[in-house]
């Protein structure tokens, strides 16, 4: 496999309707909000997503949630020890952080996609490794509405001593975002890619991820359906630093309400346009 050798940009459209696509901790698991009232999806929400769809293609992921768990260990650092070829490096005569990094790279694509630090106590061994691969916050086009229900428990939660007597209900909020469409842009970068062995295969790993994003990802939060990918946008230059900067590849995007219409109900109630950049071709995919 043939590291990537030309820069990649790319930009996804999704459509929420009645889900909560990121809560925030801090603010009662409410969608997360900017300041302005446009809905965000952050960039570590995504990753997640990124690494649960290439863990479901079958790739070795080092970084896993408990529910999607497939080995013994419970923690990155568990994960770590358990590389036999990985402690080779970690301490003692042999240790080298180059060499640890590296292997780290071979063993598992989110930390040649993402990076990853690696700085655990019994371990000679200190290094932040940085991905070629880098995720914007998702933006909603339009200021979103919040709607919030108070959901309450009918069950016990343990049994009362008293066989007639019932505890009292649980309280509880629930927060939904009622319609909203966001963009998420990203990047892969040749010069960090060629550091951590990500490979152009890997990028097509990346690209079939994202077009899938949302699969296997229902939760009581997201019940299936209410979120989907709608398009992905993936630009390959001819050159490692490529033909045009990100961010001038990213605003070639243009979506923007049908004219006469002020609010959005339908992610069809937006027109998506391109603007040309010369050289540059641009491939289009629907979500499945």
């Amino acid at each position: 496999m043939n590291t990537l050798d030309h820069k990649i940009d790319f930009a996804v459209v999704i459509t929420v309707k009645n889900a909560n696509p990121n809560g925030d901790p801090l603010n009662g698991n409410r969608p997360r909000q900017n300041y302005d009232g446009f809905g965000e999806i952050s960039d570590v929400c995504i990753k997640r997503k990124i690494r649960n769809r290439l863990q479901d293609m079958g790739s070795n992921i080092l970084v896993q949630s408990d529910e999607k768990r497939v080995d013994s260990y419970r923690s990155i650092k568990d994960r770590v020890d358990g590389n036999t070829k990985l402690q080779e490096f970690a301490k003692g005569k042999t240790q080298s952080n180059e060499l640890f990094g590296k292997v780290a790279c071979e063993s598992w694509i989110d930390v040649r996609s993402f990076g990853q630090v690696f700085a655990f106590s019994g371990s000679d061994v200190s290094i932040g490794i940085r991905g070629p691969v880098s995720i914007h916050t998702a933006v909603s086009l339009d200021t979103i509405d919040i709607s919030s229900m108070q959901i309450t428990k009918s069950v016990n939660s343990v049994t009362q001593k008293d066989p007639n007597k019932k505890s009292s209900d649980t309280m509880g909020m629930k927060h939904r975002v009622d319609f909203g469409v966001y963009v998420l842009y990203g990047s892969i970068n040749t010069q960090l890619a060629e550091k951590t062995g990500f490979t152009f295969e890997d990028a097509e790993k990346i690209k079939e991820a994202l077009i899938t994003l949302f699969e296997n990802d229902a939760s009581s939060a997201r019940p299936d359906g209410s979120i989907e990918v709608n398009k992905v946008f993936w630009w390959e230059h001819n050159s490692k630093i490529g033909q045009f900067s990100s961010a001038k590849v990213h605003r070639s995007l243009k979506i923007k309400l049908v004219e006469g219409l002020n609010v959005a109900k339908t992610f069809e109630d937006y027109v998506v346009s391109l603007d040309d950049l010369d050289g540059l071709h641009v491939q289009i995919y629907d979500g499945i």
